[in-house]
């Protein structure tokens, strides 16, 4: 998993020069600087990886979990689209 783990974390950094990375107890969350909300939350598990995906505050978040390089790929879609909704 830390592969796909360490894929996911380069990603969310090539979105843009204002992606803060909050490392938790557990967890990392991706916010953009500016207004320091989140977009995505990363949970390492034991055989996956769980996402959790806001695009904004009134929708319910989206939640992956990752086990496969197909699954991060739709995954990388997914956190590009909610980034790019963050105004």
């Amino acid at each position: 998993m830390l592969p796909l783990f360490d894929s996911l974390r380069n990603f969310c950094f090539l979105l843009g020069k204002n992606v803060v990375e909050d490392i938790r107890m557990h967890r990392i969350v991706f916010c953009k600087s500016i207004i320091f909300r989140w977009f995505v939350d990363i949970e390492p598990q034991e055989e996956s990886i769980k996402i959790k995906i806001q695009k904004n505050r009134k929708e319910l978040q989206e939640i992956l979990l990752i086990k496969t390089n197909k699954d991060v790929e739709h995954a990388k879609e997914l956190i590009q689209d909610a980034y790019n909704s963050i105004h």
